[in-house]
């Protein structure tokens, strides 16, 4: 259950034991992992990211992990899956299948496969189809391109990303079928947003409360693949 995952109230602050070691902007970061609930949580639990916690929510809320009628448990593919925290989740919540890729290496992990590569490389695609015995149930994005502190040029950025996997979403998803993706605030636009629309019952957006709160990161759930 979700339940299990809770992260634990917030510690008292840690300070850094040898910050004259490191930068000004390293110590920044270091104090912020350090005094982070969420790294806690996710070091205390086992889970091999804080970002697992996202996916945590996003289920919570609308049960994407939920199993298929007559209780089949779901095929998902996690684009961007390093370093594995979303594989993770979607195995303590009980997924038949799931296959993660990314162009980083992953640690292998008991009931998942990972593949390294390229999703858009069609070999990787009929790879994945065949390891997942079948099309998906949910595909997964949690891929962002490495920022430039230019909101604009960072929004485009996303974007494409955000379109690539949602084209990759459409040709492997079963009917019914969920696709879950990450953007900067400015949201689905243009053709993307009609695409959906076109291709999916119920389109939302959500940010959870393990998104950093100055992260301009939310999530774009749809629901229900009209296949």
């Amino acid at each position: 259950m979700t339940d299990n995952f809770a992260p634990p109230p917030r510690s008292n602050a840690v300070r850094l034991k040898s910050a004259r070691k490191h930068s000004p902007s390293s110590q920044r970061w270091l104090a912020r992992q350090l005094n982070d609930p969420y790294v806690q949580a996710a070091q205390a639990q086992g889970l091999r990211s804080r970002a697992a916690f996202k996916l945590i929510e996003l289920d919570q809320k609308f049960e994407l992990l939920r199993a298929r009628p007559g209780g089949r448990g779901l095929r998902v593919v996690d684009l961007g899956a390093a370093p594995g925290g979303w594989a993770q989740v979607a195995l303590k919540q009980g997924a038949a299948a799931v296959l993660g890729i990314d162009l980083l290496p992953i640690d292998p992990m008991i009931g998942a496969r990972f593949l390294q590569g390229d999703f858009q490389d069609p070999a990787i695609e009929v790879a994945l189809l065949e390891a997942l015995g079948g099309k998906a149930d949910l595909v997964l994005s949690d891929m962002a391109p490495n920022t430039t502190g230019h909101v604009a040029t960072d929004h485009l950025r996303i974007m494409a990303l955000a379109e690539l996997a949602l084209d990759f979403a459409l040709r492997t998803l079963n009917p019914g079928g969920a696709f879950v993706t990450k953007l900067f605030q400015g949201g689905a636009q243009g053709e993307m947003l009609a695409a959906l629309k076109q291709n999916f019952r119920l389109v939302r957006h959500a940010k959870p409360a393990a998104s950093r709160k100055d992260s301009r990161e939310l999530y774009l759930v749809a629901t229900g693949f009209r296949g």
